[in-house]
């Protein structure tokens, strides 16, 4: 039975590789869309080999491919035949969504630039990410989310601690984040289409969606502000905004502002420092975050976490424990409010991690498994109008692979 979304009917290519725009036709999918994604010959899209690339974790299942590709249809197709165009104008005017992130002047090669696919479907929506944005001297250079959203835009430099190197964030964490905004480019889009009944251009970069993330800082800046030293957690600016450690070895991130120190001086036990004149304004609290922040390091080791839980929770006083991301998998939040769900058709993989964007009393999709190689070919072939004789006719000019080919990739 087939799950009616907010997106059934809608029609989605996806001609984009790694994370970040693969996971916004994801994204569309889970709302019902049928999106197919297309994959040049050989390997496919690189996506496929990450789950097995150091530093992710190691495990039998493919959980990165299905996560940026579930509920795709797979199609193979070489964008740089000649015979391949034919088969990739039917499939843009099939399309109501375009989606790709091939550099500018590539994209253009492989017949996928905005001119000619809008000349082919004038009601496309057309969806890009690059890595610098459409103008500008680097705005043909590649970009990834080390590189353009974490380095590039300032927000790398400004997650760490004081003293410390730039470390290595979460692989993926930027492509992720600029997923959500390609889905809003989209919508934003479909939208416009909607009221005047025209296609129209649109994407976003990883360096926009990184300087949006460090939107705080960067702002402060264009407005000449003097920026505060990295955070030193011994010499915080504030030391109720700080991550501490319990006698059992648990940290967790106090995030207090100084009118809810009553409640935690009664939380740890010291109701005579809500009167101390070192904590008695924002001045004294700055000035002081050095002494504080040793009193509460002495405090939290002299108990485990799971006594202060229930002390800071009577006092109504806001942390969030710091999980390891294997524990945040096994969080019971997460399935009480479908943040991880169950995936269909993989055997050594129960679940994946649904979308956060939810429409409330319009159900999602049931997240089924991301496509085999080049699975879908014939299939899509044949609603595209091709009969079998045309199918070979493409194989043999090299516009899609041999079926053995693809079985043996």
């Amino acid at each position: 039975m087939t799950t009616e979304s907010v997106f059934t009917g809608l029609k989605v290519l996806d001609a984009s590789t790694f994370i970040a725009a693969p996971a916004a036709a994801t994204m569309l999918s889970d709302f019902g869309a049928d999106v197919i994604k297309i994959e040049p010959p050989g390997q496919g899209d690189p996506q496929r080999l990450l789950s097995f690339v150091p530093p992710s974790p190691q495990a039998h299942a493919n959980y990165g491919w299905h996560l940026a590709n579930r509920n795709k249809r797979g199609m193979v197709i070489n964008l740089k035949s000649p015979a391949t165009t034919e088969v990739l104008q039917r499939l843009v005017e099939w399309a109501d969504v375009v989606i790709t992130n091939f550099p500018h002047g590539t994209r253009e090669k492989l017949h996928l630039g905005y001119e000619e696919v809008s000349g082919w479907n004038p009601k496309v929506v057309y969806a890009d990410l690059t890595g610098f944005g459409d103008a500008g001297a680097d705005a043909r250079l590649p970009g990834f989310d080390l590189t353009a959203f974490w380095s590039r835009s300032g927000l790398l430099a400004s997650t760490r601690d004081a003293g410390a190197a730039p470390t290595v964030p979460v692989w993926g964490s930027g492509d992720y984040t600029t997923a959500t905004a390609i889905y809003g480019a989209i919508v934003t889009g479909l939208y416009h289409r909607e009221r005047t009944g025209r296609g129209i251009s649109v994407g976003t970069s990883l360096l926009a969606t990184g300087v949006w993330a460090t939107g705080t800082l960067v702002a402060g800046a264009l407005a000449g502000g003097t920026p505060f030293e990295l955070h030193d957690r011994t010499a915080p600016v504030n030391a109720l905004t700080n991550p501490y450690r319990t006698a059992d070895g648990r940290w967790f991130m106090l995030a207090m502002g100084i009118a809810h120190w009553p409640a935690l001086a009664r939380a740890i036990g010291h109701p005579e420092l809500i009167e101390d004149p070192r904590f008695a304004d924002a001045e004294n609290f700055t000035k002081h975050a050095a002494a504080l922040t040793e009193l509460l390091d002495t405090e939290f080791r002299s108990r485990p976490f799971s006594e202060w839980k229930d002390a800071l929770d009577r006092e109504r006083v806001t942390y969030g424990l710091i999980q390891t991301p294997e524990e945040a998998a096994q969080d019971p939040q997460l399935r009480a409010n479908d943040i991880v769900v169950p995936l269909e058709g993989v055997s050594e993989l129960d679940y994946t991690i649904n979308s956060p964007v939810n429409v409330r009393g319009i159900p999602k999709v049931p997240a089924k498994r991301a496509p085999d190689l080049g699975e879908h070919n014939d299939e899509i072939l044949a609603e595209l109008g091709y009969s079998p004789a045309e199918t070979a006719r493409l194989r043999a000019q090299g516009a899609i692979p041999d079926t053995t080919e693809e079985k043996a990739a």
